[in-house]
């Protein structure tokens, strides 16, 4: 599909029960499908420094239960949403190294010379928890500097109701401010794209169309490349 070109990073962000997980299975299905490969990460898991470390620390002090909410089955978890100043502020090196290990781990994808990237959220979801205050945005901007930049960064909003539902694992007050932080970051990432609150057929469809407008956008760039030989690409 993309062969001999720089594979397209597609990130998925979002609140807690905004259907990623459903999103990403369907573009990954659709993908493959039209015949392109596909690397599949997750940020938690593939990116995060010393992501267990992490949960561990976080379960031991701030307690909370562990696991996955399910219609039907609550979770009551108590890390990410415990904003207390001195938990913002210890938490808030660690983005710095996040982005780092994000670095290293996109290029290696890369030179794994797939078509498509997908990351299952992205350090945006991290960078949704700095403050909206001055130092907080001077912050995320010299940390979205870094950060390698995605061909498209899909934001799958949610009616936090909805999402609750769906996935109870964090307070509701919570859901509604973590929400607000994402519209708030992504004044200073416009890379991202937001995919309404719809159905699932009607987000997947959403999803397809901005990927497809993406990748034509991509593929004229790579055929102007092509027709230039002369100029020298750094």
């Amino acid at each position: 599909m993309l062969s001999n070109s720089k594979p397209l990073l597609i990130s998925f962000s979002g609140i807690d029960g905004a259907g990623k997980s459903t999103q990403i299975d369907r573009l990954h299905s659709r993908l493959s499908q039209a015949g392109a490969s596909v690397t599949r990460l997750t940020f938690w898991d593939n990116v995060a420094f010393m992501s267990q470390f992490r949960a561990g620390v976080s379960h031991k002090f701030l307690g909370g239960e562990q696991g996955i909410g399910a219609p039907g089955r609550r979770v009551a978890r108590n890390d990410k949403n415990d904003r207390r100043w001195y938990l913002t502020l210890a938490r808030s090196p660690l983005y710095l190294l996040d982005v780092l290990s994000l670095r290293r781990v996109v290029a290696r994808a890369r030179a794994a010379r797939s078509d498509v990237i997908i990351f299952d959220r992205y350090i945006y979801d991290q960078l949704a928890h700095v403050p909206d205050c001055w130092m907080g945005r001077a912050y995320v901007q010299w940390l979205l500097k870094l950060a390698p930049k995605p061909s498209i960064a899909y934001l799958l909003d949610a009616c936090p109701e909805a999402a609750l539902q769906r996935k109870p694992e964090y307070p509701l007050n919570f859901l509604h401010r973590y929400r607000d932080s994402y519209f708030a970051l992504r004044s200073m990432a416009p890379e991202m794209v937001v995919i309404p609150a719809l159905d699932l057929d009607s987000v997947e469809w959403t999803i397809w169309e901005k990927f497809q407008g993406r990748y034509l956008a991509h593929r004229q760039v790579l055929d102007r490349v092509v027709s230039c030989p002369q100029r020298s690409i750094a």
